[in-house]
């Protein structure tokens, strides 16, 4: 069994206001490749026990307050770490300590991937850097001497707990200022054509190049994964069909250069054989007649719960009627939309298999069915699957689920052949996986799937404000955490920026998407059910987080990183 000591004075962001101590938050074990592996976890009387069912090493990913560093401007955050992979031992490993290693072997793993170990000492990630690594061995110091002055029954004592938790913040801190040095890197060379370039020479028949111009575009390539995209990246967003207005075409017009229309089943087929088209046909012909955006349309088979008609669960337990159902679903709207829609996202969260219940076998013949159709019937289109969840969590609790990116693989395996994989990335939300991660593990994700060689298109989003949570997803179970500081316009804004510049970089990502636009409007005498991310809220007003993403796109327009962008931001007009 694995075990870990944690001390809840240290923690004052956990303790409950009914005096429940040190809740475990988006806790689940994992193995090899950051794999999830389902296991018990559980927190009693200053320890957290991990019962599972192999002797192989695992380790813990969980929620953990990363505290601020004043003199340094680090502002900590409620983030989800993770330790490295541990041997099972009868004594209790320091929790702190372990995520503080695991940190630094982050950084490490990053810095030779990005090619960056030639940074000068005095590089300020660097500095940060070292400044961390002796933190960690301070604690480790004082780790040996607690354990020889009081034996194995009591190894750890606060002292070393508060050092170590110092090696993780400036460890966290140095991670993001790495990760940021290299977009701003990177992009820059995204920008100039180097990478596309190198790329091509690469790509031309071997007798084509001299040696000396093959080892030119090898260095030149050092540092980079996956595919070379010759194009920068486009920004777009979600756009809900319920409400259509000027202002919110306005908006789109300012701040996309293409827009994703979701095409929910439950709203386009909410009775068996009567499609309503109407808003989304509003929405459509505008992007395409007047403004002139790219439409990406979908996903079009998407079976999260909120997302299929009640009558298709009729067919739940009847694969081969729900298949035919699922084919002549995607035929009507593919049909209807193919002479608008250039880019189709086919399908979305399948290996989650949460809401319906589907073998590997059926996960795998939907998405080549799905696949299959829409190049039948719109041979020039573009077609994406996307990957909810691209952490994978689920994994660890559901039986029944396939890890993501065992999902994608399979997918190239098998030769369906999707143009791209769209991740969806959603943050700070109370659900199951979608807790708040930091900068430098959203960057070790999009290299993570770029290795499956295929462009990435990539959904992200973040509330501008802390959720209440919902009877589902209790807010004390699923507290998302928060990055810097509580959730806010302004803290939705600052994320918006560094992520999307982080992204931007990355020559394999295709386009850049917000997930929801506007959110709804309450009824009256109620509460919109909102995740709290839209650009524009409740009321209509434009957050600043819509604003940035105007800046955003003109800022790569003009082949500046996103990253060089003032902190405030410039509010407009939607009049």
């Amino acid at each position: 069994m694995l075990s870990f000591a944690v001390f809840e004075e240290n923690a004052p962001a956990f303790v409950g206001s009914a005096g429940q101590g040190w809740p475990l938050r988006h806790a689940h074990l994992f193995g090899a490749d950051d794999v999830p592996v389902q296991a018990e976890v559980r927190y009693a009387d200053g320890l957290i026990r991990c019962e599972k069912r192999g002797p192989e090493s695992a380790g813990l990913s969980l929620q953990y307050p990363v505290d601020p560093i004043e003199s340094l401007g680090s502002a900590g955050g409620v983030l989800t770490m993770q330790t490295c992979l541990l041997p099972e031992r009868e004594r209790p490993y320091l929790l702190s300590l372990e995520l503080a290693r695991h940190r630094l072997m982050l950084i490490l793993n990053k810095l030779e991937d990005w090619a960056l170990f030639d940074l000068p000492s005095g590089d300020p990630g660097m500095q940060l850097f070292e400044r961390a690594r002796r933190a960690f061995t301070e604690a480790l110091v004082a780790h040996a001497t607690d354990a020889k002055r009081n034996g194995s029954a009591n190894p750890y004592c606060a002292k070393t707990d508060q050092l170590a938790r110092r090696a993780l913040s400036l460890a966290v801190l140095a991670g993001e200022t790495l990760t940021l040095y290299q977009a701003r890197s990177q992009f820059a060379r995204r920008m100039s054509g180097e990478l596309a370039a190198a790329a091509a020479k690469i790509a031309t028949p071997p007798n084509a190049l001299t040696d000396h111009e093959a080892a030119e575009s090898r260095n030149a390539l050092i540092g980079s994964v996956g595919v070379i995209l010759p194009t920068p990246p486009q920004v777009g967003a979600v756009v809900g069909p319920e409400l259509f207005s000027p202002a919110l075409c306005r908006a789109v017009s300012l701040t996309c250069d293409f827009v994703t229309m979701p095409m929910r089943w439950v709203e386009m087929e909410p009775t068996e054989g009567k499609y309503l088209f109407a808003k989304t046909d509003k929405w459509i012909e505008w992007a395409v007649r007047t403004a002139r955006v790219p439409v990406v349309g979908g996903p079009i088979v998407d079976f999260r719960r909120g997302c299929v008609p009640e009558w298709l669960y009729i067919w739940e337990h009847d694969y081969e009627t729900l298949r035919e159902l699922v084919y002549e679903h995607v035929k009507n709207i593919v049909t209807r939309y193919r002479r608008t829609i250039g880019t189709w996202t086919v399908c979305s969260g399948l290996p989650v298999n949460a809401n319906f219940t589907f073998s590997f076998e059926q996960i795998m013949d939907l998405t080549r069915l799905v696949v299959m159709v829409v190049r039948k019937l719109q041979p020039s289109a573009k077609v994406q699957v996307q990957i909810d969840h691209p952490w994978g969590e689920y994994y660890s609790y559901s039986p029944r689920a396939v890890h993501p990116v065992m999902y994608a693989e399979t997918i190239n395996q098998a030769g369906i052949n999707p143009d791209l994989f769209a991740l969806r990335v959603e943050m700070g939300q109370p659900e199951p996986g979608r807790s708040t991660r930091d900068l430098t593990a959203l960057s070790a994700l999009l290299d993570r799937y770029a290795t499956l060689d295929r462009p990435l298109s990539v959904t992200v989003c973040a509330p501008a404000q802390t959720s209440n949570g919902t009877p589902l997803s209790p807010v004390h179970l699923t507290d998302p955490g928060y990055w810097r500081r509580p959730w806010s316009p302004e803290a939705q804004a600052a994320w918006m920026t560094q992520v999307f510049g982080i992204a931007a970089s990355k020559p394999f990502v295709h386009g850049i998407c917000w997930d929801e636009l506007y959110e709804q409007p309450a009824a009256p005498g109620g509460e919109a059910e909102s995740h709290h991310h839209g650009l524009i809220d409740g009321a209509g007003a434009p957050r600043p987080a819509l604003w940035r993403l105007g800046e955003i796109r003109a800022a790569i327009r003009a082949k500046t990183s996103p990253l060089t962008l003032p902190e405030a931001v410039q509010p407009g007009s939607l009049a």
